[in-house]
């Protein structure tokens, strides 16, 4: 699924135990302080996949917040 220009994939790890997977829409790679990521496991082990679903959400709202998709600049050509 998709969420405000992050993927987000739902994933059971163990019985009962959900997690989620999140990377950008357009593959470039999550940067928190200055330390970049080409994905993101977020969140706990929930009980289910929408739980797990909406805490990504929650997660990519936190990172969309803190300004982590930097637009591309432009490179100078000489």
């Amino acid at each position: 699924m998709t969420y405000n220009g992050f993927n987000i994939e739902a994933f059971e790890l163990g019985r009962g135990l959900w997690h989620a997977r999140i990377r950008r829409d357009d593959f470039e790679p999550v940067v928190i302080d200055g330390v970049s990521f080409p994905e993101l496991e977020v969140g706990f082990a929930w009980s289910d996949a929408q739980a797990a679903i909406a805490d990504a959400r929650t997660r990519i709202d936190y990172l969309n917040r803190r300004s982590v998709i930097e637009p591309k600049r432009r490179t100078a050509h000489a």
